[in-house]
């Protein structure tokens, strides 16, 4: 096997793989192009895994059946120099077939899920499949060099999907973003990490590096491969690409299930984590036979996620969750003040980032912040921050996105503020400009109203950017029509 020597021409060869299912006919954007370089990465990681279970098979002296029978295990069919019609009339008439209807064991329902249930893309020209082919066949998935390069192309594919596909946004959050909820949630190596609503697995898989620093034995290793992260994604397409991000990361058996989380009623929930870590989806609308699953009925898919994530953490001290929220879920009143409420009272919500306008460009300019709670409560007092834009930036932007230096000082006032919580440094440490203390009372005297008001700022100052206000526009046109679709459906009963 002739495979790059390199990592550089490792990665310009997967994005010579991009480039030439660009150009097909049945690939010309780049979530199709995305989605079918993944399917195929995933064959061959598979196919590599086998290989590797073989030979611990043979070494123990016992059997080992194939996941993926022949001819259609990677090795049988793309390592085969077919007549260009005949390897598109295999893929599409047998093999995606046969992957379509595995099942049996949860591995074998994985992989079944992955090509069931949506039009598996293909390319229209089968010359252009043998050309991919070879290039991802000259990767060796067996040597951890390879892999890191695959990953990293492949994170780069996902911002660029994020940034260039407003309809891909709802399952990209901005890895920066990302990183500082890991950071300051903090997930050990023996606890459960779970995200409702995973996408492309970004918390997952930056939860997994995190953890990995962590790593001492084999033991420690087994319980990150097999008994960690746990996702759901309701869209068949980010799931498959939130597998194989969670797989070239390092994790060979992460559990990524296919399920609209919101249809499992709370009121009889089973399985519990110890860590919760998402950015959900908002802006969108349930129906009523969803919103029965919830306690505190809402349209809102934001304050559904909320009551699930609170039911689905482990009633234990300790038990925590860092999760992005849109500012509206801070300030309104109604069905949102209720869970607010039962937030406060039964978990301790001591920490909320406001984050600046444009952390979500170009697919959403829908102002956001990030909350963090934990067992057991009430919560007694609220640690505010306030993460400005860069100098003479109005807001971040596709051109300008948010990075993780912009979280330095954030980083350096919480651990300051976590410190006090523990009693193991000063109150001042964690105050600035941009920082402040709320007691819960003063909550609770405002309705309910968790909105980042920063009480440094001058009065002056506290007037909104444009960019704000267009923000709040459009959150508040989304709550209008939220609510005349309420009226509507009450109006329709009678």
């Amino acid at each position: 096997m002739n495979r790059p020597q390199t990592r550089e021409t490792l990665a310009n060869e997967i994005w010579r793989a991009c480039d030439i299912l660009r150009r097909d006919n049945n690939c010309g954007g780049i979530m199709e192009y995305v989605e079918h370089l993944s399917w195929l990465l995933f064959l061959r990681f598979l196919d590599a895994q086998e290989e590797e279970w073989e030979t611990e098979a043979k070494i123990a002296k016992r059997p080992y059946q194939h996941i993926i029978e022949q001819p259609y295990r990677w090795r049988d069919w793309a390592t085969k120099d077919w007549p260009a019609d005949e390897l598109l009339d295999f893929v599409r008439g047998k093999l995606i077939p046969y992957l379509q209807a595995l099942g049996g064991d949860p591995l074998r329902e994985t992989i079944r899920g992955v090509f069931a249930e949506r039009n598996v893309i293909v390319c229209a020209s089968g010359y252009n499949l043998k050309d991919v082919i070879a290039i991802i066949n000259s990767i060796d998935f067996h040597s951890q060099d390879d892999i890191f390069t695959v990953s990293q192309v492949y994170e780069e594919l996902l911002r660029r999907l994020g940034s260039e596909n407003r309809l891909a946004g709802e399952f990209y959050t901005p890895r920066p973003v990302v990183r500082f909820i890991v950071e300051v949630v903090n997930p050990q190596i023996g606890e459960t990490i779970y995200d409702p609503a995973c996408g492309t697995c970004g918390f997952l898989a930056e939860a997994y590096l995190w953890m990995k620093r962590q790593e001492r034995t084999l033991e420690d290793y087994r319980t990150l491969q097999e008994r960690t992260f746990y996702g759901q994604e309701k869209k068949p397409i980010p799931a498959l690409l939130g597998l194989m991000n969670m797989i070239l990361h390092g994790v060979a058996a992460p559990k990524i299930y296919r399920r609209n989380t919101l249809e499992e009623n709370i009121r009889q929930v089973t399985e519990r984590y110890d860590v919760i870590m998402t950015n959900p989806p908002f802006g969108g609308i349930e129906g009523r036979h969803i919103q029965a699953n919830f306690p505190i009925p809402s349209s809102a898919t934001e304050l559904l996620f909320l009551q699930h994530i609170m039911k689905k953490l482990k009633p234990r001290d300790g038990a925590r969750c860092g999760m992005v929220v849109p500012e509206g879920t801070l300030f309104r009143g109604g069905a949102f003040a209720e869970v607010k409420r039962w937030l406060l009272e039964e978990f301790n919500l001591h920490t909320i980032v406001s984050l600046p306008p444009g952390t979500f460009a170009p697919y959403s300019d829908v102002k956001t912040a990030l909350i963090f709670f934990e067992r057991p409560g009430p919560t007694k007092e609220i640690w505010y921050y306030e993460l400005p834009l860069p100098e003479g930036l109005k807001k971040f932007s596709k051109g300008s996105p948010i990075q993780d230096e912009h979280f330095a000082e954030a980083r350096q006032l919480w651990k300051a503020w976590d410190a006090y919580r523990k009693g193991q440094g000063p109150r001042e440490a964690c105050l600035s400009e941009r920082s402040w203390i709320i007691p819960v009372g003063e909550i609770k005297a405002r309705g309910y109203d968790l909105t980042a008001r920063n009480p440094n700022r001058k009065e002056a100052e506290v007037l909104p950017s444009p960019a704000e206000i267009v923000a709040g526009l459009l959150e508040r046109e989304r709550e209008i029509l939220s609510i005349v679709e309420e009226l509507d459906e009450l109006l329709s009963n009678y």
